[in-house]
């Protein structure tokens, strides 16, 4: 499971170096792609499986599933993290992501998440407070 938030650097060539406590999990390989809100999606190769199983299941006449896989899948970028736990940020999906220099990494439970550090601080500012707030149940049966 990931978690945690971090907040490295991109370098001059692209590459992010994965918080130590993700590397286990990732060293075998990953898939990275485009995520809501702009951010991407690192996934282990087994989870990001699992993920493609799910969107094989949705049916073809479904324009609004054919469009999400195509654009899912379109960005996607298998890679093996080197020595020093580094991957390299294709350019297509920095430029979707609109990442910068400054980065911020966050677990979200099966996959792991880079967004730019002002957008997450952006994003963060629009949803704390109606987190903090809430007091329904947010998945019914769930949470």
């Amino acid at each position: 499971m990931f978690l945690g938030t971090y907040e490295p650097r991109l370098d001059d060539k692209g590459r992010l170096i994965l918080p130590a406590k993700f590397r286990d999990r990732l060293d075998g390989g990953l898939v990275i792609t485009r995520g809501q809100e702009h951010c991407l999606y690192v996934f282990s190769r087994d989870a990001f499986s699992k993920v493609l199983e799910k969107l094989q299941q949705a049916p073809l006449t479904s324009k609004q599933a054919r469009s999400y896989t195509r654009v899912f899948l379109s960005g996607a970028n298998d890679q093996v993290p080197d020595r020093q736990g580094r991957i390299t940020i294709p350019a297509i999906l920095r430029g979707y992501a609109d990442l910068e220099r400054d980065l911020v990494v966050i677990g979200s439970g099966d996959r792991v998440e880079i967004w730019d550090r002002k957008a997450w601080n952006d994003y963060l500012a629009d949803n704390e407070a109606q987190f903090a707030d809430l007091e329904d149940e947010i998945i019914p049966g769930v949470l």
